[in-house]
């Protein structure tokens, strides 16, 4: 529980004066167990033949302290289907940063079943991705409508689904604003649909939105992240709710949800790994 000092002044009417009243109050603030935050999103451009890998690791604070980055024991990446020489183990970019790189040839994480652990204070947490491929952005266009205030900027968005399958896509919009769709109303089919800004934008401003390819799972997840966080936080950073990502804590038992979850069933991870395809477009923002 944290004790904050509150003041506040009350009029003393029929005296002209001011008296200033000093309080002390207790408030509650959400607590909970400790936790490691991993933003483990690998935006893969597939025109590129080397991939940096960047993992952002982080752990639960107070309600109203920082964030701390988390100091790992180390961080690996295997391939589950055909299994690499030489173990894939991240560097730290700065001591202390919590920020954890390698770079990998781009073909190589097209391709098979990745696992990611994360060592942490003896505890292990693992989670498995295979690569999901995302379509371009055919056009964008900057419209005049608006939803709520005509200070709205209002860009339509077209872009044309995989064909032959069942698809999931997130949108990343920037400003930490995304939306996840599924094709069920547009498969195998051009689409087009408008996305508004709140904010209006200076003219010439370059706004980028990117297309990234997604599973069931990773879709699922997000819509309960966007639908939490309210456009105040970066969901593959900071998720402040306990929404499960594919992160499990393998140290002592299998907490997946599948086998005999006994003692360790709440100890997991915050946060998600995945390997997906980015198609990113521009917009420069005129004056309509």
């Amino acid at each position: 529980m944290k004790r904050f000092k509150i003041t506040y002044f009350l009029p003393l009417i029929g005296l002209m004066l001011l008296s200033s009243c000093e309080d002390v109050v207790d408030i509650d603030t959400p607590t909970g167990d400790r936790r490691l935050i991993i933003d483990a999103l690998v935006r893969i451009d597939t025109s590129e033949p080397i991939t940096e890998m960047r993992v952002v690791v982080s752990e639960t604070n107070g309600f109203f302290e920082t964030i701390p980055p988390a100091n790992l024991q180390q961080i690996t990446l295997s391939n589950l289907d055909n299994p690499l020489p030489d173990a894939v183990v991240f560097i730290e970019e700065e001591p202390g940063s919590g920020v954890y790189v390698k770079s990998l040839e781009t073909a190589l994480l097209l391709e098979d079943r990745w696992l990611l652990q994360i060592d942490f204070e003896d505890q292990f947490y693992l989670a498995e991705t295979t690569f999901v491929a995302a379509p371009e952005i055919d056009e964008l266009e900057q419209g005049d409508g608006f939803v709520f205030d005509d200070d709205d900027t209002e860009i339509e968005i077209t872009f044309t689904d995989i064909p032959g399958e069942d698809n999931y896509y997130v949108f990343d919009f920037g400003f930490g604003e995304y939306l996840a769709t599924e094709d069920t109303f547009y498969q195998d089919q051009q689409f087009v649909f408008s996305y508004f800004y709140d904010d209006p934008f200076e003219v010439g401003t370059e706004v980028p939105i990117s297309i990234l390819g997604a599973d069931a799972d990773f879709y699922n997840y997000m819509n309960q992240i966007i639908e939490q966080s309210e456009d105040e936080v970066n969901p593959f950073q900071t998720p402040t709710l306990t929404v499960r990502g594919n992160f499990i804590n393998v140290t002592d038992i299998d907490n997946d949800g599948t086998f005999d979850n006994v003692d360790n069933e709440n100890n997991f991870a915050l946060g998600y790994f995945a390997l997906v395809q980015q198609n990113t477009s521009t917009i420069v923002i005129e004056d309509l």
